[in-house]
């Protein structure tokens, strides 16, 4: 099978509404320090642009998390495989996700975060795809809201291929 890829979001869309997030953190965050909290690997790429226009004092984490087990359905208990290496009690926690899909596992990961006590804990979407959440979970910032298409780039994967794609795009399957 054939492998076409569709530009859904282009790599300046992308620069230009994560200035716009940078700049509705600070309105939120003003010049306190944030500890951006990634969930690996997917939100690397995200984490990374997000935090180069951020304009307060900021520091990086990153956990490793999974639902899914050997199954292709998530289950949407959390197994830890790599957690914080910093306390985040009494700190501004921001989550940056790649994408918001069925929201199970980003809804027992923040329940964890919640209850280590942090100052506030916000989450920030690149990507929000509201027609497959299957669990009651928001972003406080979203980047675009999309169809329910398979996307891949700017961090998505497709067994662990077009993560370095510059843009988002819908991934089509052709014979």
């Amino acid at each position: 099978m054939k492998e076409r890829i569709e530009v859904l979001l282009s790599a300046e869309q992308i620069d230009r509404r994560m200035a716009e997030l940078a700049d509705e953190l600070y309105q939120e965050f003003g010049d306190e320090q944030v500890e951006l909290v990634c969930a690996l690997k997917g939100a690397v790429v995200t984490i990374v642009d997000l935090a180069k226009k951020m304009k307060m004092p900021v520091t990086m984490n990153f956990m490793s998390v999974s639902s899914y087990g050997n199954s292709t359905e998530s289950s949407g208990n959390i197994n830890i495989k790599m957690d914080l290496d910093a306390d985040i009690t009494g700190k501004n926690v921001l989550i940056v996700e790649d994408i918001i899909d069925t929201g199970r596992t980003l809804k027992k990961l923040k329940e964890l975060l919640i209850s280590r006590n942090p100052k506030k804990l916000k989450l920030v979407t690149l990507l929000d795809k509201p027609d497959r959440r299957v669990v009651d979970i928001k972003a406080d910032y979203t980047g675009f809201t999309i169809p329910d298409a398979f996307v891949v780039g700017y961090g998505l994967d497709y067994a662990q291929k077009y993560r370095n794609l510059p843009y988002v795009g819908v991934l089509h399957f052709e014979e």
